[in-house]
């Protein structure tokens, strides 16, 4: 008989309930090693489902469990919490839940990426790690000089060689010096990081189809793409664009309750945070570029600000990249020659040689100026095509109207 075990994990050790014909029988706790958790799994059949929150550990769970039992789930806390909220609440009762909820079939559970998805997962984290420490450094010494009404630096890179110089002449206390000293080796530790960061991942995705598809998108950079395709994993799981803009976050919340209309509020936020902020960047980037995104931003921005445009430019390239990865299909408005000096700045960031010698790649198009100035009249054209599009929009039906309800309340 299918047994489904529920496990409640912490950091030091994991509550067990067992659930088979029905009824729970707990099983106490384990020590969360590897050979803790391999002890208990040999003690498993190969019938058996484990059932895990999503945790810091929980795809190392997954890892070592794995080949003991049928299957490791990994249940969203969120939606689990929701489904199942209790004002009693212990170890033992969360873990019932969670095999409950499974032998039930009602368990939400999270996608688990392969091998190779969790490690470019991971790369494109601590990247992510990196460039928010070494934001805060700089924020820092910024407000060292204001807190000592220092002028704004008159060179455009503070942290550059002419902003360092003029950084070391800036009449400070000798404290804040060496605390500026401090910082300035701390971003070369960091800047050195970074560029490893970038070449492991130029390495993990330089032969990855998906991320070339990606990089055709005005704006999407390598990390951009790589960090999308590791956020995405298998395309496959979204039956529709909507899907994948709801999995990122950029969903509008919606509230309807009985005859009134639906309000929509501020984009839910929920889901990968890390994918909704490179997505937004993207966004930004394609806004400055020609080309039909930018005159959705325009467009946007007239009625709403530019914020709320950055971020529906950023809904609509979620909406895109789902349609390029699902069909194979790279972006129609494309640049050859800018995609072809992004795959090649891919492969030199990737550590391959400099190419030598009189015959020259794709991506020297770009260094073309009648070439790139062709590409640009090309995505100008498509802007204006948009735009002439767009014009021609009727509004379908009247306005907001109050419900019938609402007006008679109002009488």
């Amino acid at each position: 008989m299918q047994r489904v075990l529920g496990m409640d994990i912490h950091r030091t050790f994991a509550e067990v309930v067992f659930w088979e014909a029905g009824r729970l029988r707990p099983a106490g706790r384990i020590d969360m090693t590897r050979s803790g958790l391999e002890g208990f799994g040999r003690s498993l059949s190969k019938e058996d489902e484990v059932v895990i929150e999503a945790t810091g550990n929980a795809m190392a769970v997954v890892r070592v469990l794995g080949p003991y039992v049928a299957r490791v789930i990994i249940a969203n806390p969120l939606q689990v919490k929701a489904i199942a909220h209790a004002h009693v609440k212990t170890d033992k009762i969360d873990a019932g839940v969670l095999a409950s909820l499974r032998a039930a079939g009602f368990l939400p559970e999270v996608w688990i990426p392969d091998a190779d998805t969790e490690r470019l997962r991971r790369l494109v984290a601590r990247r992510n790690q990196i460039v928010r420490h070494r934001t805060r450094i700089k924020n820092e010494i910024h407000a060292i000089l204001q807190a000592h009404l220092i002028p704004p630096c008159p060179h455009a890179d503070l942290f550059g060689r002419l902003g360092r110089s003029w950084l070391g002449r800036q009449a400070l206390p000798d404290d804040e010096k060496a605390a500026i000293d401090r910082h300035l080796r701390e971003l070369d530790r960091l800047a050195e990081d970074l560029e490893l960061l970038d070449r492991e991942i130029a390495e993990k995705v330089i032969e990855d189809p998906a991320v070339k598809r990606l990089l055709t998108i005005t704006g999407v950079n390598i990390i951009v793409a790589a960090g999308l395709v590791a956020a995405i994993g298998d395309i496959g799981r979204f039956c529709s664009p909507q899907k994948l803009v709801s999995y990122v976050g950029l969903n509008p919340r919606v509230r309807q309750s009985g005859l009134g209309l639906a309000q929509h509020g501020r984009i839910s936020k929920r889901g990968r945070s890390h994918a909704r902020a490179m997505l937004v960047e993207a966004a930004w980037a394609a806004s400055k570029a020609p080309g039909p995104l930018r005159s959705f931003f325009l467009r946007i921005r007239a009625r709403r600000g530019h914020q709320v445009a950055a971020v529906a430019v950023a809904r609509k390239l979620a909406v895109l990249c789902w349609h390029l990865l699902t069909r194979d299909a790279d972006y129609q408005w494309a640049r050859p020659a800018l995609v072809a000096n992004k795959l090649r700045a891919m492969e030199l960031q990737a550590g391959q040689p400099a190419r030598k010698g009189n015959k020259r790649g794709a991506a020297y198009a770009y260094n073309i100026k009648e070439l790139r100035d062709r590409e640009i009249d090309v995505a100008r054209h498509a802007e204006q095509v948009y735009e002439q599009f767009v014009s021609r929009w009727q509004r379908r039906g009247p306005g907001k109207r109050r419900t019938g309800a609402a007006r008679d309340e109002r009488q």
